[in-house]
């Protein structure tokens, strides 16, 4: 009975692990991702990766179709013949034509650098591509992590006052403290919880950004593990950035390579005006005779000159050349916006770290230390932390800022900082 029982507990216990390890059976808690295994995703999970993908795969498809040669053209016919006159003969009669249109190569290496030109376009745009979503996963990553270290921090606060209202409120209770003490700690308390529930939020809509950059590969419950790396404090000089983003920027590559295939198009709209001559030949039988024939057709461009393709060509290439400066002078705004952004975060992180952070819990207890003593009331104590909330939020923000700031620099400039590129 005991061997039958053991058995049984045995089989169910396999079953039940071959349930939960099943393919497709989500686990029962998932470890923290770290930020490598989040960019890890990117490759195969991104729906924005994905569409760059597709579009050079569509580009690299435009080649093969400039590079293809048109297609000749098999003519064939029959029918009788009635001889009219005196000697005449009667019978069958057939046609066989061939016709190959001539790919002229001037035209032809005009249509391939069009081709070649959007395949460049293409590979920019998805370079540009990856590095907006490596960045903002970058900063839905980091910012995943403030929000929660927000909650934290809140946390901490609604303890602490959690514990004045109850010290505060025993103090009214047997005459120490007057009835408004416990009325204002109740107040600040309150406040707290809001505090708490709004940083709880603001954490899972954090957590949905992210997920809205992977969508499924990401699952609804996941948590995060990582910290704000170190940054180097010393950026390189402003105008060396500005070259480099030219440089290397792939958004101005691409507007660029828009340039040359409109460049391109232009010209293969311009040789195409030369017209495009029809090599013909073929055999036509008649009752009692035999004919071959070579023919060479080429069309007359009298009345369409192509004045309106080649006028939108250089309208196009004129709206390409417009965009690109503009491009430039956007992406340059962006790195100059950028750059001051990372410099004043800087300081301010600067300032905290050189004391104000330390001032800031010093007066807290001082103002704690005096209220128990009686020496101050409720109202600077609760000021008093009502600061240091502040400072560390302050402290907060400024790091995450710098660290949003760095993030977007290496995007702009299309590089680590060490000589890598992104």
């Amino acid at each position: 009975m005991f061997r039958f029982r053991a058995l049984r507990h045995g089989s169910i216990f396999a079953v039940l692990l071959l349930v939960l390890t099943a393919p497709g059976m989500a686990p029962l808690r998932a470890d923290p991702l770290t930020l490598e295994q989040i960019l890890g995703l990117l490759e195969n999970h991104s729906p924005a990766v994905a569409g760059g993908k597709a579009r050079r795969e569509a580009a690299q498809a435009a080649l093969i179709t400039a590079r293809a040669y048109p297609n000749p053209e098999l003519e064939a016919g029959g029918g009788s013949s009635t001889g009219i006159g005196p000697g005449a003969l009667n019978g069958p009669n057939e046609q066989l034509f061939l016709s190959q249109p001539v790919d002229l190569p001037f035209v032809r290496a005009a249509r391939r650098q069009v081709a070649e030109a959007g395949i460049l376009s293409a590979e920019e745009a998805n370079r540009a591509i990856w590095l907006t979503i490596r960045a903002q996963s970058r900063l839905a990553f980091y910012e995943i992590l403030r929000r929660q270290a927000e909650l934290a921090i809140a946390e901490d606060n609604e303890r602490l006052l959690t514990e004045i209202r109850d010290k505060v409120a025993l103090k009214v209770e047997v005459g120490e403290a007057p009835r408004y003490e416990a009325v204002k700690a109740e107040a600040e308390l309150l406040n707290a919880l809001k505090l708490r529930e709004t940083a709880t939020i603001r954490v899972e809509d954090a957590k949905s950004a992210l997920r809205a950059l992977y969508g499924p590969a990401l699952p609804p419950d996941f948590e995060l593990r990582g910290e704000l790396p170190a940054l180097n404090d010393r950026l390189p000089p402003l105008q060396s950035l500005r070259d480099q983003v030219l440089a290397s920027q792939p958004a101005i590559a691409q507007t660029r390579a828009e340039v040359s295939k409109a460049e391109a198009k232009l010209k293969l709209e311009q040789d195409l005006r030369y017209p495009q001559p029809i090599l013909k030949a073929g055999v036509e039988r008649d009752p009692g005779l035999e004919q071959w024939r070579v023919g060479l057709a080429v069309p007359l461009p009298l009345w369409n000159q192509r004045q309106g393709p080649i006028g939108e060509a250089r309208a196009d290439l004129r709206q390409s050349e417009a965009a690109a400066a503009a491009q430039e002078l956007t992406v340059l705004r962006e790195l100059e916006s950028a750059y001051n952004r990372f410099r004043i975060a800087h300081r301010q992180v600067e300032t905290f770290e050189a004391g104000l952070m330390k001032q800031a819990e010093s007066a807290l207890k001082v103002a704690e230390a005096a209220y128990r003593l009686g020496e101050r009331g409720i109202l600077d104590y609760l000021d008093a932390q009502r600061t240091y909330r502040s400072v560390r939020n302050d402290f907060l923000n400024a790091r995450f800022d710098r660290q949003a700031a760095w993030i977007d620099l290496q995007r702009l400039t299309a590089s680590d900082f060490s000589g890598h590129p992104l």
